[in-house]
């Protein structure tokens, strides 16, 4: 999911004039698009076992068909957001949704896993466009009374899209394979992408503005300057790592012995996502409580432990794993993310797209690689590889407590 970021000016004293539109329609219109965006982006990750037995590829090759899109995505983001700025956020999410539905309509014609995966790519360009534009929309088209929830609703639409699309594609899978089930999440993202449309304002508060890379690369210098900023994006792409990673290669794992379950069950856990939906809310009142770095302590510890946990050989302990791993990332990137929109003082559009840049390039790398480890050794070397980048991130958190606590006893030497 992306940062909630807005990116722009808190507004006060707006008059209900400037804001004509209803924001119930508006709210309604951006959970379509987040539902059919992110049903569509994940949609192939349920179905890793199936084409690896129908084009006879490894987990680590059949994980392309989700790590070409999110790396695509992650490439585009930025360039997009920038194409935003001059040529309308509402006519980029039009022009991107209707892309990325065409591409999801022609998917399960593809002939091979080559034209299957460049495709993908495609598909993680144009969605793209959604994260680059939503919440900016949203910051100029809904009366500040009502951004919150409008926002609110446009994630809940990301999170219960990728779920959605997940399970969706799982349970067709198993009564008609894999190409039935990528046109079923087709048609739902076209009935989103209509609904969206029917329901979608003009914008009444967007001036455009004229391309200017120069400025944006100076701004997106300024922000990886930033140790903080770095660090923050550093953690957000590997908490996503250990996501990526794990529910890339569950199906691959529930599928498998000792557990043997059908394409339509093992597609089915991911309606533990409804758990990210909890944790994610959570943050805020664990941030308040414990303070950044030791929500983020309590988010890898979480996720750790869910890790270790899923090495059992009882369904019942791996689903428990998956509830704690899925618990601590969404906890660990809602505290990381909202924390980019506090940091940066200017060009927060930018510094939001730089960490979904990170946070995709988390998920490829994650996807792929612990594909790659568990065809080599199996699920043990995927935690293994996922506790390696659990490691890394309490390593960047410990960093930063300890520039904390430097910092404070210089403050009071100072004033000593």
């Amino acid at each position: 999911m992306p940062s909630v970021d807005t990116g722009a000016p808190a507004r006060t004293g707006a008059s209900p004039e400037r804001f004509p539109s209803s924001p119930r329609r508006i709210s309604l219109a951006l959970f379509a698009v987040g539902l059919a965006t992110f049903a569509l982006l994940f949609s192939t990750q349920p179905l890793l076992p199936a084409l690896s037995a129908d084009f006879g590829v490894t987990p680590g090759q059949a994980s392309w068909t989700v790590s070409a899109a999110t790396i695509a995505l992650a490439v585009a983001v930025l360039p997009l957001s920038a194409l935003s700025e001059r040529f309308g956020r509402r006519t980029l999410m039009t022009g991107s949704l209707a892309v990325a539905v065409a591409v999801a309509l022609a998917l399960p014609f593809a002939p091979d896993m080559e034209v299957l995966i460049a495709l993908r790519a495609l598909q993680g360009v144009a969605i793209a466009g959604i994260p680059a534009s939503a919440t900016a929309y949203l910051a100029e088209e809904v009366r500040p009374a009502a951004l919150v929830g409008a926002i609110g609703l446009f994630v809940a639409g990301n999170s219960v899209g990728g779920m959605t699309g997940r399970v969706l594609t799982g349970w067709v899978a198993e009564g008609w394979g894999w190409r039935v089930g990528l046109a079923a999440v087709g048609a739902l993202a076209l009935l989103c992408a209509l609904a969206y449309r029917l329901l979608i304002p003009r914008a009444h508060n967007f001036t455009p503005a004229s391309l200017r890379p120069a400025e944006l690369l100076s701004t997106v210098r300024g922000h990886l300057s930033d140790g903080l900023l770095v660090r923050l994006y550093t953690l957000g792409l590997l908490f996503m790592t250990v996501f990526g990673a794990v529910y890339t290669v569950v199906g691959y794992r529930l599928t498998s012995e000792p557990f043997g379950l059908p394409q339509g069950l093992a597609g089915s856990v991911f309606v533990i996502y409804l758990v990210g939906t909890v944790s994610s809310a959570a943050a805020g009142r664990l941030t308040g409580r414990l303070g950044r770095r030791g929500a983020l302590y309590l988010a890898i510890g979480a996720t750790a432990t869910g890790l270790l946990l899923t090495l059992g050989d009882t369904l019942a302990a791996v689903l428990l794993g998956l509830v704690l791993v899925t618990a601590g990332f969404f906890a660990g990137h809602a505290v990381a993310s909202g924390s980019v929109g506090r940091t940066a003082k200017t060009g927060r559009a930018q510094a939001s797209a730089l960490y979904q840049m990170a946070y995709y390039v988390g998920s490829s790398l994650g996807g792929t690689l612990g594909a790659i480890a568990y065809h080599a050794a199996g699920w043990s070397a995927t935690v293994a590889f996922s506790l390696t980048a659990l490691v890394l991130a309490a390593g960047v958190t410990l960093y930063a407590t300890r520039r904390a606590v430097v910092q404070r006893r210089l403050e009071v030497a100072r004033t000593c």
